[in-house]
C-alpha cells in the first residue's frame, strides 16, 4: 500500500527537521565556546590513566556515589527547582559586605578574606593564596543566567595583589570561572589543581610551566617552608558533556606557624576522618555549607553533617562557605548559615564557628576576634 504525505505535513516534517538541524549546529558551536576549556589529552591524559582514582575511563569517588539519592528522579527534581521555589531564594536587600584593601596589606599579617560562595583569599606568611575565584558576577557558561546577589559581588580580579598560589579545588563553573581566569592571568605566579584540570588553563593561555596537577595525597613542596597537599573529597566535575574526565580535590595547606584544611565541594564521607586522623589537628578548616538538597546529599554536605565533618577533621576553628552569592539550590539564601549557627549553638563543641561577612578580614592568628550574625540584619 503506498502512503502519500500531503504538502502541510511535509513542510511540517520539513520545518522540524530543520530546527533539530540548527539546534545541533548551534549546539556544537556553544559547546565549542573557550569557556568550556579543554578536555586532558597528551601525557596528561597519560598521567590521569595511572590514577588510582581513575577507572573505567572516568574519575571516581571513594565509594558509590549516586547522582541522587534514592527515592528521588531527575524529572522530581527539575519540577521542584523550576515550579515550587523556596521563599526568600533570592535576598530582598543587597548582601551586606565590606572591602579590605587586599594591595595595601602588612605582609606580616595572617588573614583570610571571604568573597562570597566558595571564593576566598588568605595571606599566610608574606604569601598569597587565591581559592576558586568568581569574580564574574555569574556560576554558568551561559551569560547572566545564575547571578550573584546584590551585594556580593564587590570584589573583582583589579582589587587582588599577586598571588602566588591560585588554587582550584574543581572545575565546576562557581569555582572556576573563565572571566576571571583570564583576568588573572597576569597576576597569578603558580596554578595548583587537581588530575586534569591543568588542561582547561594551558587552553585558556596559562604558562604549563607554572601549572602544578596533583592526586589525592600527592604533596608539592611551596617556598618558606609550606606544603600544600591534594586530598580527597565527594563530589564530580567538567565542564561539558564528558563528566569526570578531571578529578575534584580539597587541601591541606600547612605552613610553619599552621594547618589549614581547605574544602572545596564535598558530600559526607569518611575521608573527612581519614583526613584528620593523617593530618590534623588543624587551626582552620574552611568547609561548603549551602546549595545542598536531600536529592543530591551523596555530593553536598547537608548542615547536620557539617558540624561532624569538623569534628571529625579535628579542626579548632572553622569558616562555612558555599554559601550567600548564588541561588543552585532550593533553599532560602539564609538557611545555611541559620541551620549551622543553631546546630552550634545546641550542641556542645570544643572549636569555633566563624561567620565573617563577605570582604571582612579574618586574622588567623586570633583566637577571641568575634562575628556577628550578619545575614539577619534588616
Amino acid at each position: 500500500m503506498k502512503i502519500t504525505l500531503n504538502k502541510a505535513v511535509k513542510r511540517m516534517l520539513i520545518a522540524i527537521a530543520s530546527t533539530i538541524s540548527i539546534l545541533f549546529v548551534f549546539g556544537l558551536y556553544f559547546l565549542n565556546q573557550p569557556q568550556f576549556g579543554k578536555a586532558p589529552s597528551g601525557k596528561r591524559l597519560e598521567r590521569i590513566k595511572k590514577s588510582p582514582q581513575y577507572k573505567d575511563g572516568k574519575f571516581q569517588n571513594a565509594h558509590f556515589t549516586p547522582t541522587l539519592t534514592q527515592g528521588y528522579s531527575m524529572l522530581g527534581v527539575l519540577y521542584s527547582q523550576l515550579f515550587e521555589k523556596a521563599p526568600n531564594k533570592t535576598p530582598s536587600n543587597p548582601i551586606p559586605s565590606m572591602k579590605t584593601d587586599l594591595k595595601h596589606l602588612n605582609p606580616d599579617d595572617d588573614i583570610l578574606v571571604w568573597f562570597g560562595h566558595s571564593s576566598y583569599f588568605v595571606q599566610a606568611e608574606g604569601k598569597t593564596f587565591l581559592i576558586d575565584p568568581v569574580f564574574s558576577g555569574n556560576a554558568s557558561p551561559i551569560p547572566a543566567s545564575v547571578k550573584a546577589f546584590k551585594g556580593s559581588n564587590n570584589y573583582q580580579v583589579s582589587d587582588l595583589p599577586e598571588i602566588d598560589y591560585l588554587l582550584i579545588s574543581h572545575d565546576h563553573y562557581d569555582h572556576l570561572d573563565y572571566n576571571t581566569i583570564i583576568e588573572l592571568k597576569g597576576k597569578v605566579k603558580n596554578v595548583i589543581c587537581g588530575l586534569g584540570v591543568g588542561s582547561h588553563f594551558e587552553y585558556w593561555g596559562y604558562d604549563p610551566g607554572k601549572i602544578l596537577e596533583k592526586d589525592w595525597f600527592e604533596t608539592a613542596d611551596l617556598t618558606h617552608g609550606m606544603t600544600i597537599r591534594a586530598t580527597p573529597a565527594r563530589h564530580f566535575a567538567g565542564r561539558s558533556l564528558n563528566r569526570n574526565n578531571t578529578l575534584w580535590v580539597s587541601y591541606v595547606l600547612e605552613t610553619p606557624k599552621r594547618k589549614m584544611f581547605l574544602g572545596g565541594d564535598s558530600g559526607y564521607d569518611t575521608h573527612y576522618a581519614e583526613i584528620g586522623k593523617k593530618y590534623g589537628p588543624f587551626d582552620w578548616a574552611i568547609l561548603e555549607n549551602g546549595q545542598y538538597n536531600l536529592a543530591w546529599e551523596a555530593i553536598h554536605t547537608l548542615p547536620e553533617q557539617f558540624l561532624k565533618e569538623v569534628s571529625e577533621l579535628k579542626a579548632k576553628n572553622v569558616i562555612p562557605v558555599h554559601s550567600s552569592k548564588f541561588a543552585l539550590a532550593n533553599h532560602s539564601w539564609d538557611e545555611p548559615l541559620n541551620k549551622v549557627s543553631e546546630l552550634y549553638k545546641n550542641g556542645n563543641y570544643d572549636f569555633s564557628l566563624a561567620t565573617p561577612r563577605i570582604g571582612e578580614k579574618v586574622d588567623l592568628n586570633s583566637k577571641d576576634q568575634s562575628f556577628t550574625e550578619w545575614w539577619k540584619e534588616k
